[in-house]
Formats: structure tokens, C-alpha cells, sequence
């Protein structure tokens, strides 16, 4: 039987990706959410001449004729309607963020004065035009596209929808995503386990994975009983938009989830891939409902999830979906089935390049040795050997 590679794996799940479309959402809690709007200034940036230090205004007239004591006429706070200078022989003291009074171009900081009975005498010998200004539409212009859709929101990007006044902003809409994991071993994190259970960890991982790309998922367990599963996944398919599956596509006996999901009705798009770990990751359709089965073993779940998952959403969303991430093996490494090999690393900066370290594990379900890691390094199937030196593609997690 013929494996589907690697890149054929992930074109075929690229090419399903769905337009889950946009909904509006309150500004300050759009974090991390992906925007479907260009951002348009309402107005000039800064929208008037802004005073940049506190000091004095005055007209530069005055002072390049050799005028140095300036009488105070008056204060420009910030936020309050604009002054005019009266006598072009005095100064208003104003402060930052204020708007530049009328009949003034340069402002002296108070650190280049001397104040004195309401007399500001200027310790400087030249001054240049909008000294200490922030000149009118200088940052932008009004209609300027300050943020182009398809940006993740920032916290930069929340301080410019409210200076804009985007009280809410158009993002993607998020996927609904189920989390399922199968298995009579299993058994809930705070239960004890007999002898022959472990605790369930699997859905947990990927919810996390998933919170990083800001989707909320949700979770269920079903057992090892093939009426249930076709009763409780069924229900599934109809209330979600993406499943995802840890466990039960492998050959064992009670490895049920391929014949279910065929019974269900979702077409199979490849079940099982030259890679290891991983290999025998199934993928399906049923009209826009996607299903990513991934097999149960850990560190299994967790590279499928990294290397088919994220870039599915990312092209889903708009947002690039291409790795271009890569470092540096730090030395010689074999493998030898002809597979891709999804190897665990630790990175480090040597000489501002990266470098990946092998961080050798007991096998796909050594869950610990991901704490020892970094990322994945991926290897090409075409060849055993790979040497201290070569660059490859890197699939981080932290």
C-alpha cells in the first residue's frame, strides 16, 4: 500500500480549507483575532500641530532678531481649546500633548529656561522652525489605511481602533472546534489511575494548541463502543464545524474511528502518511465539516496538530500558511525507514543563527521528552543520513 507523503498530505488538507466568514466583535476584545477591515483614519495623525515637550511657545521672529526674555501671556494645557499668541515679543508656556497655539512655531523646553517673575528667558542660541513639534498628518493623513485587513490584532492594533473610534471591528469568525478522545484506558485528570489506565492528556495538549491560534474548543470522551461512537460523533458532525480525533486509527481491534466516519457518511482524503511519528493520521470530509484523526500516541498528536491543523486554519482565516521557519542541525543524525522524520530539538542563537540539537526520546509516546524540546525538525523521506551543518524546515511550539 502506497503512503501519502508528507506534502501531499498537507496539499490535500490546504485545498479543503473553508471560509468560516466574519462577525463583529467589541474592539478591546479582539485581541489575537484576525481582522477583515482595513482600518481607515477618520482623521489626520496627529490631527493638529501637537506641542512634543513642556515649555514655551513662541514666534521664531522674535528670537532670531536676538530676543531672549519672553513675558508669559498664558498656559496651553493639553486638551484644551487653542490660544493665540497676542504679543509676538511673548511666549505661552505649553505642555506636551497640547495643541500649538496660534502665532507660535518653536517650543523651548523648561530644561533651556529660566523663569522668573513671569519672565522665560531662553538659555539656547539657534532654534529651527516646529522645534519640539509634531507637525499636523505628519505620522498619517486622513483616508490612509492604518491597519490593512488581515492583520492579527495586537495590542498596538487595539490603541489604533480606539483612536479611530472602531468601538467594534469585522474579524474572522472562529471555527467550532470538538476535541475527542476515545479509549476505555482512559481516565479523567483528577482520577486515579488503575494499573492499566493513564489520565487523559491528548485533548488537553491540542485545546492549548488550539488557544494559541485563539480558538476556544471543546472536549469529549467516548468509549470503545462502536453504537456510541456512531451516536455521539454523528451528533458532532452536525454541531461542528472541525473534529479532532486522538486515538483509533490504527489497526488495533478496537481502533473504530475510520469505519465510523466512513459510515457517517465522511469521504476518506488519505488515512495513514510517510511519516513517523504520525503515520497513521486519516483526514476526511463531509460537505464543510473537516475531520483531522490523529493517531493517539503523543507526540503524535502534537506534530499532526503543528504540521496539518495550523496551516489549514491559517489559510482558512487569510493569514499565510507557508513554514518559513528553518535551522541549522547541530550534528550528524540517521533515520532510516524511508519516511519523513519529524525530529525533537532544542534550539539555540550561535552567531545570530539557529541552531537545532536532537534531544533523543523513547518513541511517539514519550509526552515528557516534549518538555525537554523546543520544536520539530523536519527531514526529508528521500534519504537516511543527515549532516551536522544542513538546514531544514522547523515546526516550533514555544
Amino acid at each position: 500500500m502506497n503512503l501519502t507523503t508528507v506534502k501531499e498530505a498537507l496539499e490535500i488538507i490546504l485545498k479543503t480549507s473553508e471560509d468560516f466568514g466574519t462577525e463583529e466583535v467589541k474592539f478591546f476584545k479582539s485581541k489575537g483575532r484576525v481582522l477583515k477591515e482595513d482600518i481607515i483614519a477618520d482623521r489626520d495623525f496627529p490631527p493638529f500641530n501637537r506641542v512634543s515637550m513642556d515649555g514655551i511657545a513662541i514666534a521664531s521672529e522674535a528670537f532670531n532678531k536676538g530676543q531672549r526674555a519672553f513675558k508669559i501671556e498664558g498656559i496651553q494645557a493639553a486638551g484644551s481649546k487653542q490660544l493665540s499668541l497676542q504679543n509676538p515679543k511673548n511666549c505661552i508656556e505649553a505642555m506636551t500633548g497640547a495643541v500649538l497655539p496660534i502665532n507660535t512655531n518653536v517650543v523651548i523646553q523648561y530644561e533651556l529656561l529660566d523663569i522668573k517673575d513671569g519672565i522665560a528667558t531662553i538659555n539656547l542660541e539657534a532654534v529651527k522652525n516646529f522645534q519640539n513639534v509634531h507637525l499636523k498628518g505628519l505620522d498619517r493623513k486622513k483616508e490612509d489605511i492604518l491597519i490593512p485587513k488581515n492583520t492579527i490584532i495586537s495590542p498596538a492594533e487595539i490603541g489604533v481602533l480606539a483612536t479611530v473610534g472602531k468601538s467594534t471591528v469585522k474579524v474572522a469568525k472562529q471555527p467550532k472546534v470538538m476535541i475527542i478522545s476515545t479509549g476505555n484506558e482512559l481516565v479523567a485528570v483528577s482520577q486515579t489511575p488503575e494499573e492499566h489506565q493513564i489520565r487523559r492528556s491528548n485533548v488537553f495538549t491540542l485545546v492549548s494548541l488550539l488557544e494559541m491560534l485563539n480558538i476556544k474548543a471543546e472536549t469529549a470522551h467516548i468509549t470503545d463502543d462502536k453504537d456510541l461512537l456512531l451516536s455521539k460523533i454523528g451528533s458532532f458532525l452536525n454541531n461542528y464545524d472541525v473534529l479532532l480525533f486522538s486515538g483509533a486509527v490504527s489497526k488495533g481491534k478496537f481502533d473504530f474511528i475510520p469505519e465510523v466516519l466512513n459510515t457517517l457518511g465522511v469521504e476518506k482524503l488519505f488515512h495513514k502518511v510517510k511519516q513517523r511519528p504520525g503515520k497513521p493520521f486519516w483526514f476526511g470530509k463531509k460537505g464543510q465539516k473537516t475531520v483531522f484523526a490523529f493517531p493517539g500516541n503523543p507526540v503524535s498528536t502534537f506534530v499532526s496538530c503543528l504540521k496539518y491543523f495550523n496551516p489549514w486554519y491559517l489559510k482558512c482565516v487569510g493569514l499565510d500558511f507557508e513554514n518559513k521557519q528553518h535551522a541549522i542541525l547541530s550534528e550528524d543524525f540517521s533515520f532510516k525507514p524511508g519516511m519523513t522524520y519529524f525530529l525533537q530539538v532544542k534550539l539555540t542563537q550561535e552567531n545570530g543563527k539557529l541552531i537545532a540539537t536532537p534531544v533523543s526520546g523513547k518513541g511517539s509516546g514519550d509526552l515528557a521528552n516534549l518538555v525537554d524540546s523546543d520544536a520539530f525538525l523536519e527531514l526529508p523521506d528521500d534519504r537516511s543520513n543527515f549532516t551536522k551543518g544542513e538546514v531544514f524546515p522547523l515546526i516550533t511550539y514555544r
